[in-house]
């Protein structure tokens, strides 16, 4: 096998994209001690003791957690249920019911995963996990000019960073700040954790600079984006606002884009993480054609674990009038009104 560039590590928080001002605030967290804060301590705490328990236990107790939450969290159900609804329209409503199931299952599983990787100390909370595909990614690697790991949001996606860590020199992984300011300080610092380096996914430029260090970036741009380069394309062909990002930045970087799906495996066996061969072809002068190729990539990866997919997101939102709204609640019939002969 080829050896391994050797990677220039981070200088300093704008080198990796990660602010002072970040850093200071996942380093200190006794500004949130007001009682605004109180329910999100309560929230932390519960993550931390279930970082204690043995993982599978954990996993088994979210399990369940998720099962009786699912009737409370209507509104989301009921997203999740059109969601479906129109990405597996062969499926009766029976099976489309114990899929629903099964993802508010695993959203409950997911709890528990964020506690593992946030909290969790080794070996007591560290999950076998199954790899396969881990030359491609080496052989990707070897070329020096960095890896767009190539996801999707999945429930397991915080517990992946842990997973992937290990089996790269240089590991960057980019998420989404939370509105919550205490939630957001200690995801980062969870997530710093879990990473060699993290940023917000609006750092493009920071991806950027990764890649030229020859970095395993983490990136799944599959939820509705409206933002520069949106275009409207299939998602188990019905129309959403598609991101195309992945192939313009693999574009500018030279990096290139490998396919990496992660997932829970039932019974508690663990995990599994598979390295496809980097994409042929991607990226190419036509942005939209490359973005129709990962995306049929990505919906290879949902029918594998379908139930782990985030099904909460709303990804057939703001296509335009000329498309319906397909949350919307739909319109009762009209009335009947009595009619009377005339006298």
């Amino acid at each position: 096998m080829t050896a391994l560039p050797e990677p220039r590590p981070p200088q300093n928080g704008a080198e990796t994209g990660t602010s002072a001002a970040n850093e200071n605030e996942a380093g200190s967290l006794w500004r949130y001690a007001w009682p605004r804060y109180w329910p999100a301590w309560l929230f932390v705490g519960w993550l931390w003791l279930t970082a204690q328990l043995p993982w599978r236990f954990a996993i088994a107790v979210h399990l369940k957690l998720g099962r009786i939450l699912a009737p409370l969290l209507s509104h989301n159900r009921r997203i999740v249920s059109r969601n479906l609804e129109i990405c597996f329209p062969e499926l009766t409503p029976a099976e489309r019911d114990t899929l629903t199931r099964r993802y508010f299952e695993s959203l409950g599983a997911s709890l528990a995963e964020i506690a593992i990787a946030w909290f969790g100390r080794a070996p007591r909370s560290r999950p076998p996990i199954r790899v396969e595909g881990l030359e491609h990614l080496h052989i990707a690697l070897a070329q020096g000019k960095g890896v767009i790991l190539y996801s999707g949001h999945f429930t397991t996606l915080d517990l992946s960073p842990q997973v992937l860590k290990p089996l790269v020199p240089l590991f960057a992984f980019m998420y989404r700040r939370r509105n919550n300011p205490l939630l957001d300080a200690i995801q980062t610092r969870g997530r710093q954790r879990t990473a060699h380096v993290g940023f917000a996914n609006t750092a493009s430029r920071a991806m950027l600079r990764m890649l030229k260090q020859n970095a395993a970036v983490w990136y799944a741009a599959d939820q509705a984006y409206f933002g520069k380069g949106a275009e409207l394309l299939p998602f188990f062909g019905e129309p959403a606002m598609t991101n195309t990002a992945t192939s313009r930045l693999a574009r500018l970087s030279g990096a290139a884009v490998v396919p990496m799906h992660f997932y829970r495996l039932d019974g508690g066996a663990g995990y599994y993480v598979r390295f496809e061969p980097a994409l042929s072809g991607v990226p190419s002068d036509d942005v939209r054609e490359d973005t129709r190729v990962l995306t049929a990539v990505l919906e290879r990866f949902i029918r594998e674990s379908p139930e782990q997919y985030f099904w909460m997101h709303r990804k057939f939102k703001g296509r335009g009038p000329e498309l319906p709204d397909v949350y919307a609640r739909r319109a009762a019939p009209p009335a009947k009104t009595e009619t009377h002969p005339t006298a």
